[in-house]
Order: structure tokens, then C-alpha cells, then sequence
């Protein structure tokens, strides 16, 4: 399988990136007057253009693991997002409100009319942003400043205009004053969330490196990396064929592992690492380790963060199979439900607990990378019942933008 295979996760912007090749240089100047002097120059000038554009399209299409720089314009289209946008704009004017009101009965009439403006606003504002994000993300910090706040202002002034149309009025100078001062409100309102989010994204940016820390020294834990190297000098001489694809896998375990842990990949991929995994931990611990898979319904075109449920997996392994000496059985079922897919692991509990209790970090390392990637609209469940131990991941179905030509398959065996 291609060492490239990784690469093709979603992407910031829109469409592949283009290169820029010699057809897009300018053409060389003919001397004044000729008679395609004039069609060379507009043939240049085209070129130009279309080098821009190209070059405009690989900046977006770089992911941020390959050097480009996080998005400015939050999802807006998110629910979570959406709803501490309205929270924290309608709690910023409460206190204007308040100043500006005579009394108890003043306020609440200024509460509600102020509603009917700012609601409208907001809401216009996160869906033209929702648009424009796709464009604007990707481009100069300057232009997506202009983006974030310029977007929510006119929105603001289309609707602040419309509540002052009065059929046969004329605008005066108090009511262009009116407008024009609450159109700067909602650009500086539009300024602070946008700050906002973004310090929030850099507050959790360090669970980035959290999870390649872990992926490289947890996954890669020296005891598992020697117990499939002993398993397969053990296999040398009787099993040659099953030692080789045993190493093919950790192979593969390493490319993975050592992948960027910011990429988005498809859910059909996270299964074949979770089953490469799962074949040298069945090499190791033999026949008391059974494996369940349900995948019929699965959507493989479902994106999810790198390394999202092999380390769930390897907790299902390790908390689940290794502490009893009787047979386990791992059930994992993944299966979509309108717009959202949802994944089950099932293991079994043992029946001696084990002397020292986990430290919970793989769970929490889920959940905190699941929340800075689609906030409220991902949910992790955990629960015991009738000697089993239940995980539940429900996550938005966001589909790979385009399919591979070359993809990954498992074979165990090759």
C-alpha cells in the first residue's frame, strides 16, 4: 500500500490543489504594433491570472499539518457555535440595556425591542458567515478580518435599515446617526467573538500535541513493540508467511501512528488500523482474543480525527482481554443515523479488577479532541452493564470531499 495513502484527508479549501506549471507563465512580448501583440498580452495577462488563481487555490487546499495557518472564522455552521454567539451577543447588550433604562418596566420593553433586532442580526450574520468561511478561510489574516467583521455590518445595516423603512418618511440625520452607530456595535461585537474563538482555539491547540505525544510513546509502548517482535521471530521458522504480514502491519501501525494527528481521515481507513491493531494483538494473546465486527452500515467516507478509536480500542484490549485468562470478545459496530454516525465498542469486564486503576487519559484525550473539532454536536458515552463495558462515540457525517483512486485495504492474510 502506498506510503501516501495518509494525504488524502479532508482538506481546508475547496477542490485539489493546482500547480503552477510553464503553460501558466506570460507569453513573451511581440514588438509594438505587431499585429498579436495585443492578443499575447491579453493571453499573458490571462495567465497571470490564472496562476493567482492557482496559487490561491493550493493556499487553501494546504492543511494545517502541512504548514498553513488555522482558520480566523469559526464554524459558524455549528450548533454549539451558533448558540454561544447568540448567549454571548445577547448578554453583551443586556447591560447597555439596563444603562440606558428608566425603569423595570423601560428595561423590559428595551429588552424586547432590542431582541428584535439583535436576533435577526446574529442569525443572518452566522449563516452569510457560514457561506463565506469556505472562501475566506485560506486567505490573508487582513482579508479574513474584513470577512469576520465586514460580513456581520452589513447584515446589520440591511436589517437595521429595514426596521427604519416607514412608508412616505424620509431618513433624517438622527436616524442615519442611529444606524450608523449600531452598525460599528455589531462590527465591534463581530470583532470580540471572532477574538474569542480564536483564543479559544489556542487554548485547546495544546491537546494537538497531547495526542501525537501520545500516539508516538503510548501506542508505540516498547513492551507491545517487543512482544510483536519476539511473536514474530517466533513465527519465522514454522509460519514464515504469517511473520511477514505480521511486520506489513506494525509497518503500517508506524506510518499511522507517526501521522499528523490534526488529519482527518476517512472512517473505512481508521477501521483497517484498528484491525491491523487488533491482528498482532490476536498474535499475542492467541484464541482469548475474539473480534466482532459490524460494519454493514457503515459510511467509510465519514471523516473523523486520525487515531480516534484505535486508542478506545486498545483500552477495550488492555482493560478487557488481557487481565482475564477465559475468552473476550470485542464487539464494534459503526453505523450512520441521518446526518450523524454513531460507533459502539463492547468488552467484556473481568473478573478480578485490576490492582491499579487507569488514569482515564484516553478517554479524556477523546473527548477534548472531539470537542475542539465539532463542539456540541459530538457526544462520548461510557457505561457498564450485565458484565459488559459500553462506549458510545456520536459524531456529525461530514463526507470525504473526494475518493481515492488507490485505497487501503486489510488482509490478514497476505
Amino acid at each position: 500500500m502506498p506510503p501516501n495513502d495518509e494525504k488524502t484527508a479532508e482538506y481546508t479549501g475547496p477542490g485539489p490543489a493546482s500547480g503552477v506549471n510553464a503553460s501558466a507563465q506570460p507569453a513573451p512580448a511581440a514588438p509594438a504594433g505587431h499585429p498579436v501583440s495585443g492578443s499575447r498580452a491579453g493571453a499573458g495577462a490571462a495567465a497571470g491570472t490564472a496562476a493567482g488563481v492557482a496559487a490561491g487555490n493550493a493556499a487553501r487546499a494546504r492543511r494545517q499539518s502541512e504548514g498553513a495557518a488555522a482558520p480566523l472564522i469559526p464554524d459558524t455552521c455549528n450548533v454549539g457555535i451558533a448558540l454561544r454567539t447568540l448567549a454571548m451577543v445577547n448578554l453583551g447588550a443586556l447591560p447597555l440595556v439596563l444603562v440606558w433604562s428608566d425603569g423595570l418596566r423601560d428595561a423590559l420593553w428595551r429588552l424586547f425591542a432590542a431582541a428584535l433586532l439583535i436576533e435577526p442580526i446574529v442569525l443572518g450574520s452566522l449563516a452569510a458567515l457560514c457561506l463565506a468561511r469556505k472562501w475566506a478561510n485560506g486567505t490573508s489574516p487582513r482579508m479574513q478580518w474584513c470577512v469576520a467583521i465586514g460580513v456581520p455590518a452589513a447584515v446589520a445595516l440591511a436589517v437595521l435599515l429595514l426596521s427604519r423603512m416607514v412608508p412616505g418618511a424620509s431618513a433624517s440625520t438622527a436616524d442615519m446617526w442611529w444606524v450608523a452607530s449600531r452598525v460599528l456595535l455589531a462590527a465591534a461585537a463581530a470583532g470580540a467573538v471572532i477574538e474569542y474563538f480564536r483564543l479559544r482555539a489556542r487554548a485547546y491547540s495544546p491537546s494537538f500535541s497531547e495526542a501525537r505525544l501520545q500516539a508516538l510513546q503510548a501506542r508505540i509502548r516498547p513492551h507491545f513493540l517487543f512482544n510483536s517482535l519476539n511473536a514474530v521471530l517466533g513465527l519465522m521458522r514454522s509460519d514464515p508467511r504469517r511473520a511477514e504480514a505480521t511486520l506489513e502491519n506494525l509497518a503500517d501501525l508506524f506510518r499511522v501512528f507517526m501521522r499528523d494527528a490534526r488529519d482527518l481521515v476517512a472512517l473505512d481507513d481508521e477501521v483497517i488500523t484498528c484491525k491491523e491493531y487488533l491482528a498482532i494483538e490476536q498474535l499475542r494473546l492467541g484464541d482469548r482474543l475474539k473480534v466482532a465486527w459490524h460494519l454493514d452500515d457503515m459510511p467509510g467516507d465519514a471523516l473523523l480525527p486520525s487515531l480516534l478509536l484505535q486508542p478506545l480500542i486498545e483500552n477495550a484490549v488492555h482493560h478487557g482481554i488481557e487481565p482475564s485468562s477465559s475468552t473476550g470478545t470485542i464487539e464494534i459496530a459503526a453505523v450512520r443515523t441521518g446526518d450523524r454516525v454513531r460507533v459502539e465498542i463492547i468488552n467484556p469486564i473481568p473478573d478480578a479488577l485490576p490492582t491499579r486503576a487507569g488514569n482515564q487519559m484516553g478517554l479524556s484525550n477523546v473527548r477534548e479532541r472531539l470537542m475542539l473539532l465539532y463542539d456540541m454536536e459530538a457526544e462520548l458515552k461510557t457505561r457498564a452493564e450485565g458484565g459488559t463495558f459500553r462506549l458510545e462515540i456520536e459524531f456529525p457525517y461530514r463526507k470525504e470531499r473526494r475518493r481515492r483512486d488507490v485505497r487501503r485495504h486489510f488482509d490478514p492474510d497476505r
